[in-house]
């Protein structure tokens, strides 16, 4: 077994993996390695929920607010470089912290990823486009009809993969569907999923005062000084996109408030569902010390 491990955090928005995180960084002396593919950006802090001054400051980390949202980070870019840095980081240390609530970026770090041709980007121009004119479900009725056996898997309320998986059927003729399964997982590293739970009702609760904290530390205003940017692709996403309908003015400032909460909720949900498929990873309760953790591992 490689002496190399990778402990990934995972578990649904306001689990409490960055506390988790820290925790077990401090604990193996060690540094962490963020995939929330919303805290690249170092325009998005409230919103995204990036960790305090002072979190930061307890260990390391990487990968947060490295980025601006006008120079975008794919999936891609950031497993390349991820991967790079774990080569240095393992030099010196045998366990590393990865944590965050995108699955997709985490295992795409773990598990590699596939292989797909180049594809023209005025596809996509024209996706989004349609997206922004005609609304998600134009997208998810094309996707069934060019390829239904991703349209089955794919999280259908997610218009950036629906966009993803069209530009390829468009640009190459061929299903997307058609391109998975050529992946090759990184050998110089073993890696231990660790997945926060939470009962729904006490999770849902959490994620609703965290909206409210989000609130009182600004987030309005941090939206508002985004509206420019809105139809960047990165900014269409929760806790941004209600606000920017206000600005626009078809929804009302409370409208927009609670429909943050009911969209991270569901957000929270997919995660979930995301995270059932780790068959291998160890379970810890949300109450549950750090000391409880390291006995499991």
């Amino acid at each position: 077994m490689n002496s190399k491990q990778l402990l990934y955090v995972a578990g649904p928005t306001a689990s409490g993996k960055t506390t988790l995180a820290i925790a077990l960084a401090k604990y193996f002396k060690t540094e962490i390695i963020s995939c929330d593919s919303r805290q690249f950006y170092k325009e998005m802090s409230i919103g995204t929920a990036v960790p305090s001054s002072e979190e930061l400051a307890a260990v390391p980390h990487h990968f947060i607010q490295q980025r601006s949202i006008q120079n975008p980070y794919s999936v891609g870019d950031f497993q390349r470089e991820a991967l790079d840095l774990l080569k240095i980081l393992f030099k010196t240390k045998d366990k590393i912290i990865l944590v965050g609530g995108s699955g997709m970026y985490a295992d795409a770090l773990i598990d590699g990823l596939d292989h797909f041709p180049e594809v023209d980007s005025s596809f996509r121009d024209k996706l989004q486009k349609q997206s922004e004119e005609e609304g998600i479900n134009t997208l998810q009725q094309l996707l069934k009809k060019l390829d239904p056996d991703y349209y089955k898997k794919v999280d259908l309320e997610n218009p950036h993969r629906l966009i993803r998986a069209l530009e390829v059927c468009f640009s190459c003729g061929k299903p997307y569907s058609s391109f998975l399964g050529n992946k090759k997982a990184p050998d110089f590293f073993s890696t231990q999923q660790l997945v926060i739970q939470w009962e729904r009702s006490v999770l849902y609760e959490r994620i609703n005062l965290r909206v409210d904290k989000m609130l009182e530390q600004g987030l309005e205003e941090e939206a508002k000084n985004l509206y420019t940017f809105k139809k960047i692709n990165t900014l269409q996403t929760v806790g941004y996109k209600e606000w920017f309908a206000y600005f626009d003015g078809t929804k009302t400032r409370e409208t927009a408030v609670e429909e943050i909460k009911k969209n991270t909720r569901r957000y929270a949900k997919r995660q979930s569902t995301w995270f059932r498929k780790y068959s291998n990873a160890i379970h810890v309760n949300g109450c549950s010390p750090v000391e409880d953790v390291l006995m499991k591992l």
